[in-house]
């Protein structure tokens, strides 16, 4: 496969990877409705922060993985079927 080509990942891309793929296989577990509804927000809310933040604001991005990390644990709980999005703004001197 030209995995010698392709350019190397940093740690927080794999921490990124591995978080998104966790959420998939979480959704795999829920009902087929619940199973979409997580999907479609996963993805759009990972595009969402793929285009919005600078990919060197290394602050803001481990904030987002915690709080990844903390909906994904509660997800996994047999408790919760849902996921919810919530925006977080910054101010200006934050996204820098």
């Amino acid at each position: 496969m030209g995995a010698s080509r392709a350019q190397k990942l940093s740690g927080i891309q794999k921490q990124v990877l591995s978080l998104y793929r966790g959420f998939l296989r979480t959704a795999r577990s829920k009902t087929p409705e619940n199973q979409a509804h997580i999907e479609s927000l996963v993805s759009a809310e990972f595009r969402k922060n793929a285009q919005s933040i600078d990919r060197k604001n290394f602050l803001h991005i481990e904030y987002l993985l915690r709080r990844g990390k903390k909906q994904l644990d509660q997800l996994k709980t047999g408790d919760s079927v849902r996921l919810s999005s919530s925006n977080v703004e910054l101010s200006d001197n934050q996204k820098q």
